[in-house]
């Protein structure tokens, strides 16, 4: 009876001296001591620095290109060597990561926006509004997007990032919002927002106050995960030649243009396309750890 007494007497200061956490509380620790996090998350910050100061680690040009060198291997100076137009692989392949950065994140950013403001006010709101973004949502997830992609793009005479952009977003959205809308369902049946409605709180206020943050979480790990989908799709729709397009430097382009000489310079293909896999492998792999951390199944 003493030792059992004992034991509760040391849970209850153990549980004191451990402060509660909240979900995101959780989620922090956990991805904290998270390897594939930690690993995944580094990469990812380094990728940003080079997309925003490629400068940094490579003084040249990614379009100073001299036919003499062309298809030539390794050389002091040139890690990578050259491609078929002489430039040097090295840097097209560090300069490439702006582009391919820049499309994942404001695609994203852009996708997540849109689908949490109409999946959310349909699952909360209901009725017509939600029979209508069904039924519209139905009708985006019809299109293969890698045919909507030529079919869109192919009339855009730019080849800049924003045309791509806009399409991935486009196409994007209908995802977020159906996770959204039923994160928001689920999330407004909960008790402190049946409490919230009994003492007179407005819409609005128990959307953004109670039931947007206790339902973002889902969001969050769909569009992680879509952020390296996105990337891919960008390299993919250039390599087709109607997503980016030069002078704009991608990873896709130096793909598809060294592909046609690959048995004579390999690496030309190889470099470009291992900055490819790795940066969407890293943002999955953060994806999926977010996940693990954020659904308390998992735990």
């Amino acid at each position: 009876m003493d030792l059992a007494t004992e034991e509760a007497e040391a849970l209850e200061r153990h549980e004191k001296a451990t402060p509660a956490r909240s979900l995101w509380g959780d989620a922090w620790y956990d991805l904290r001591r998270n390897p594939i996090f930690l690993v995944s998350a580094m990469l990812i910050l380094f990728l940003i620095f080079i997309a925003i100061w490629p400068s940094a680690i490579t003084s040249g040009s990614p379009y100073d290109c001299d036919l003499s060198y062309a298809n030539q291997g390794s050389q002091s100076g040139h890690p990578f060597g050259f491609d078929n137009q002489g430039c040097d692989v090295y840097t097209r392949t560090v300069y490439g990561a702006r582009a391919s950065v820049m499309v994942g994140i404001f695609a994203t950013l852009g996708a997540a926006l849109v689908g949490t403001l109409l999946g959310g006010l349909a699952g909360f709101y209901g009725g017509w509004w939600d029979a209508i973004l069904s039924r519209v949502t139905e009708v985006f997830f019809s299109i293969p997007i890698l045919l909507g992609g030529l079919v869109f793009l192919s009339v855009v005479k730019s080849g800049s990032v924003w045309p791509v952009i806009g399409f991935i977003v486009l196409l994007g959205w209908p995802q977020v919002a159906r996770i959204a809308r039923g994160s928001v369902m689920t999330a407004k049946q909960n008790d402190y927002v049946q409490a919230a409605r009994s003492l007179g709180a407005g819409n609005w206020r128990m959307m953004i106050r109670h039931v947007l943050p206790n339902a973002v979480a889902p969001i969050i790990v769909v569009a992680t995960i879509a952020l390296g989908t996105y990337i891919a799709l960008e390299a993919t729709l250039s390599f087709l030649g109607v997503g980016l397009k030069p002078p704009t430097v991608s990873w896709g382009i130096d793909i598809s243009t060294a592909s046609q000489r690959v048995r004579n310079s390999p690496h030309a293909l190889l470099w470009p396309a291992g900055a490819l896999s790795l940066t969407v492998l890293a943002f999955i792999m953060l994806g999926d750890a977010v996940r693990d951390a954020l659904d308390p199944k998992l735990r």
